[in-house]
Parts: C-alpha cells; sequence; structure tokens
C-alpha cells in the first residue's frame, strides 16, 4: 500500500541548492514538494518544487529539455498552471518525476546539466491553491478530539454509536478554501449564547483554529465505482498543512440535525506545498491501537498493509500571535502539539470509506483529518479543546488571555517529520490574520 522507500530517500543525498543542505529546513533534497506559484507583481501560475529556500520552476525545466525520458504526458503536467495534470497521472508518474528531480538537483550532477536558470528564490514568487478544489470533506478522525467535544455537549454519550465503526465526515466548502497567508474576516452569524433567550446576529464570540491535515485526490474514480482500502492510498497525492477555522457559537446552535454549516464555512486555509507520500515514506507508521474493547474495522475498513504501516509519522503544531506581541517583537507562543499518529481512522480509510458508496471523488479533491487532538492538554488541536470551552483560558506573554480568537491574532500551523537515520522533512506553514467582522483591512 505505502510507496518504497529507495535512493531517493538516502541521508547521504546532498543538494547544490546549498540552503536545501542547511540543518532544520523543511524542504532538504529528499523532500521535493509540489506546489503552485507566480513571480511576484503578476504572472502566470506554474508548477513548482520546494528545495532549501529556492524552488524549481518545472515548466522551465521541461521547456529546456530537462524532463527527458519521464514521457510526455509527465512533461505536460510539468508545464500546466496547477497541479491538476500531474495528479492525474497516479503513483507511476509522480515516482518518475521525483527520480528525475531528485538526479537534476544532487550535488553529484555535472555542473553543464544542472537547472540553474530554473531555480528561483521564495521571496520572488507568491503560492497559490496547488489546484482546482473541486470537492471539500472534512473527517473527525481524532477520537481524543471527539471524546473532549462530546464530553461538554453529551457528558452522558461523548461518541456517537458510530464513531469507531466508520470515518465520520462532513462535505465542506470549496469555495471558500484559502492559501496560507490569506487574512481571515471574522464571520458574522447567528448564535444562542442565553438559552432562556432568542438567538441573535453578529460577529462571532468563539472563533477558533483547527490543526489538521489534508490530503490531495490523485487519480479518483468513476462514479459508482468504489475504491478498497487496498487500493486507496494510489489515489492519494500528498499531505499539507489545514486550518479548518471555526465559529464554535455558530456551529453549536447550527449543527443539529444536519452538522456544521456557516460556523465552518467562511474560511479555510491550506499550506502551499504538498508533501508528496512519496517523500512520507520513511516515515510511515502502524494503524494507531485501539483499546480494549473496541470493535474491530469491519472488512471494507482493514487490511494487513493499513494496520501496519497506515499511519505517518508527522509532528503538528499551532503558534499564535497577537497584535500587541507582534509589536512588542514577542515571539509567537505554542498553543498545540499533536501528532497523525494518534488519529483513529488512517488517512487511506477515510478515502475508501468516502468512495465506498461509489461516490466519484475527482483529482484534486481536498479532504482533511479534522482536529488533530492527543491525550495531553498540550496536544488539544483547538481553543475549544485547549480552554476548555471558554472556561480556562489560555495565558500569553505580556499578561493577555485568550479563551478563543480575537481580531489581530495571527496563528500558524506547521508540521515535519523526525526519525533516527533519516533527514527531517517539514511542511512550510500556513499563517493567518483574523480581522474585524466587516472590515476590508487586517487589524
Amino acid at each position: 500500500m505505502s510507496r518504497p522507500i529507495d535512493e531517493t530517500h538516502s541521508p547521504t543525498l546532498r543538494s547544490w541548492v546549498a540552503s536545501a543542505n542547511e540543518p532544520g529546513t523543511d524542504f532538504p533534497i529528499q523532500n521535493l514538494p509540489f506546489g503552485v506559484f507566480a513571480r511576484r507583481g503578476g504572472g502566470q501560475h506554474r508548477v513548482g518544487v520546494a528545495i532549501g529556500n529556492h524552488l524549481l520552476d518545472l515548466g522551465n525545466c521541461a521547456d529546456r529539455g530537462q524532463f527527458e525520458g519521464v514521457g510526455a504526458q509527465v512533461q505536460g503536467a510539468c508545464r500546466a498552471d496547477s497541479l491538476g495534470p500531474l495528479l492525474a497521472l497516479g503513483p507511476t508518474g509522480w515516482g518518475m518525476l521525483r527520480t528525475k528531480l531528485s538526479a537534476l538537483l544532487r550535488e553529484s550532477t555535472p555542473a553543464a546539466d544542472r537547472p540553474v536558470s530554473s531555480v528561483i528564490p521564495m521571496t520572488e514568487v507568491t503560492m497559490a491553491l496547488p489546484a482546482e478544489i473541486g470537492d471539500y470533506t472534512d473527517f473527525y478522525a481524532s477520537i481524543h478530539h471527539a471524546m473532549n467535544v462530546g464530553s461538554m455537549f453529551r457528558p452522558d454519550q461523548p461518541l456517537m454509536p458510530n464513531y469507531k465503526w466508520l470515518p465520520v465526515g462532513y462535505h465542506g466548502r470549496a469555495s471558500s478554501i484559502v492559501p496560507s497567508g490569506t487574512v481571515i474576516r471574522r464571520p458574522v452569524g447567528q448564535a444562542r449564547p442565553d438559552d432562556h433567550a432568542p438567538p441573535v446576529v453578529g460577529p462571532t464570540q468563539g472563533l477558533d483554529y483547527e490543526m489538521e491535515i489534508g490530503a490531495l485526490v490523485g487519480p479518483g474514480n468513476a462514479l459508482g465505482t468504489p475504491i478498497p482500502l487496498a487500493a486507496a492510498e494510489r489515489h492519494l497525492f500528498g499531505l499539507c498543512l489545514v486550518n479548518d477555522w471555526s465559529a464554535r457559537d455558530l456551529q453549536r446552535w447550527e449543527y443539529q440535525p444536519l452538522g456544521p454549516f456557516l460556523g465552518k464555512s467562511f474560511a479555510t486555509s491550506i499550506s502551499p506545498w504538498m508533501v508528496t507520500l512519496e517523500a512520507l515514506a520513511p516515515f510511515r507508521a502502524p494503524r494507531a491501537p485501539r483499546a480494549d474493547g473496541d470493535p474491530s474495522p469491519l472488512p471494507s475498513l482493514d487490511d494487513d498493509g493499513d494496520r501496519e504501516a497506515g499511519g505517518f509519522d508527522v509532528t503538528v503544531e499551532v503558534l499564535l500571535a497577537s497584535a500587541a506581541m507582534r509589536q512588542a517583537g514577542t515571539a509567537p507562543v505554542r498553543v498545540s502539539l499533536g501528532s497523525m499518529r494518534d488519529l483513529y481512522w488512517t488517512m487511506a480509510q477515510m478515502l475508501a470509506h468516502h468512495a465506498s458508496n461509489g461516490c466519484n471523488l475527482r483529482s484534486g479533491d481536498l479532504f482533511a483529518s479534522g482536529t488533530i487532538s492527543g491525550p495531553t492538554p498540550e496536544s488539544r488541536g483547538c481553543l475549544l479543546e485547549r480552554t476548555w470551552r471558554g472556561e480556562e483560558p489560555f495565558e500569553l506573554p505580556g499578561g493577555e488571555t485568550r479563551r478563543f480568537l480575537e481580531d489581530g491574532d495571527e496563528v500558524v500551523l506547521r508540521a515535519w517529520c523526525e526519525r533516527a537515520g533519516r533527514v527531517r522533512i517539514g511542511f512550510g506553514e500556513c499563517r493567518g490574520v483574523i480581522m474585524p467582522a466587516g472590515s476590508g483591512e487586517p487589524a
């Protein structure tokens, strides 16, 4: 099921792009994540690969004949203005391109063969959404998150009866998915703060972040044709950071009986770089163990490959900086630190279940894990949990406290993989600053 480990993962590889060899870089030559960029000041969107603090323009490489041997389809995908054509190729094309990119960027590559003219500093580009995202599904795959939230609102039954039998999800709003760095306007909506009074309309008082990992769908399936679990990862291109901003007071009032709506649909931020499943091959993990007494997954959601390596050893963190902190030059403070290893359901199980009824997943569709939370207070992946519904405020430097996000707050998501004997790889960042409701400028 998972991608093989090969020479592109060798810890001895170094790149002639010097910044890719620096300790702690998110983008060493062992990573090579894909994204879409444009030159600052305007220009066509192009496909790029991150290498150190630069990126490689794949279309330019293809035009200069540096992708010989990878096939016409792969070269055509490199010349596109989004990752869409590349996503449709599947693992064979993805692996072929990764091998070629690794060879071109290695320190051992002769100077005459290096695509120097196609390497651009990241400071000279702006990043866009990686693909045209036609559909977006958000799951609820962290049992710790589900238990915490359920115990707040349904203490007698924190988990619904279906939770341990299937990956619960809902259809999100694709049109409001935005790239990292987009400012987030505080949404206005209907809430009922007083259970004994009529609801009111106004700016949310419960604005929250959600620490998530997302996946882009690769080839996809025809309508009416399920994707079995054993084949699910052939349809997973790569992972990214997702912040599914949430208005908790709106959500609490509206979610019954059909689930999230306006409390979620105002904005979802994603990071620009897609870390491929090929790059993540050395960082696979067994599926999270189930507690004694939990049911085993049904056959459609269970196989040896998923049990042995369906998880990802990805650490995720959230940092917060208020407007006052940034003005004073105070570094952001960590508010959440979690791991994908704690997810109850794997990404492959989510995709297989999504398609099990014949739902047609298409290239570029996005789905996300839902809030990643762990067993400790520090590992809770949103402020709803971190402050326990606002009852335990989180302290910031300078004497400020937070129950939920305030105008001017900046939220930063980061993630990385580390393992003995392997080179650390990262996901970059997913950022967003909160602006007041009805305003056109950030606070």
